[in-house]
């Protein structure tokens, strides 16, 4: 017998599945569903999207900072990275973003201070693991936008750091999210490095899926995501494709604001 030939079992459970739609509904409605449409598109981990050369790791950092702002339609904001191990206490910022809060309407500081700037926190260690740091980027990014949201997240605070990775997602940095969602423990001690690994909230079943729904949304063919997943996320990644399929009722509440 062919154990698990027609096993039709979910790739989430059906409330998993129902918050991550619940949580592009809520990004579509608070941070401008045109643009998304309209301008975002999936970043990838390849010296096309992240070009250059730094001589310094701070400088190195803020250079994949500069992109992942622009990539996500933030790139007026003020900001400057900061070494989380010498970061300390940092005052709350005082920032007010002009023009529009995302895209070409938003309007660039001539000379910010540092207390009219948003410190994005990082460790240089990260940089052995460009794709965790691009992520954690995007993340950081993302619970500062989700801040300005005019509706609470699905599920409410106790959630927030889950659908702030979401909205890194809904932001195109689906691929890192899920490539770095989880880092492989085990082997010899010179091929794990835990200060290169970044936190993560959604698991990799679930950043996997998200990512799908927002290829699905944008018209990406599977393939084109696929080949640069991890091998062993391609297959979580073509189960979350065919469940969303299951889900049209879901996906054309998203594609309302197409």
């Amino acid at each position: 017998m062919f154990f698990g030939l027609f096993d039709k079992s979910p790739l989430l459970d059906e409330t998993s599945e129902q918050w991550l739609f619940d949580a592009y509904a809520w990004a579509l409605d608070n941070f401008d569903a045109g643009l998304f449409y309209s301008d975002s598109q999936l970043i990838l981990p390849s010296n096309e999207f992240f070009p250059g050369r730094a001589d310094s790791v701070d400088e190195m950092a803020n250079l994949m900072l500069e992109r992942v702002k622009h990539y996500a339609g933030v790139g007026h904001w003020p900001t400057y990275v900061v070494d989380y191990n010498l970061a300390g206490d940092i005052d709350d910022p005082n920032v007010q973003i002009k023009g529009d809060l995302r895209g070409p309407g938003g309007i660039a500081y001539d000379s910010p201070t540092v207390s009219e700037c948003l410190p994005i926190r990082y460790n240089p260690q990260q940089l052995s693991n460009p794709e965790g740091m691009i992520a954690g980027f995007a993340h950081t990014l993302a619970h500062y936008l989700g801040q300005l949201a005019k509706s609470e997240p699905p599920g409410g605070e106790e959630n927030w750091p889950h659908v702030t990775e979401l909205l890194a997602i809904f932001l195109g940095f689906g691929v890192m999210v899920a490539n770095s969602a989880y880092t492989f423990k085990g082997g010899c001690g010179s091929c794990y490095n835990p200060a290169a690994v970044r936190d993560s909230f959604l698991s990799e079943v679930e950043a996997t899926y998200a990512l799908a729904i927002f290829a699905t949304l944008k018209g990406i063919p599977p393939g084109d995501v696929t080949r640069h997943l991890k091998k062993h996320l391609r297959g979580f990644y073509g189960k979350a494709v065919k469940s969303i399929q299951r889900h049209p009722t879901s996906m054309e509440r998203l594609q309302q604001w197409a």
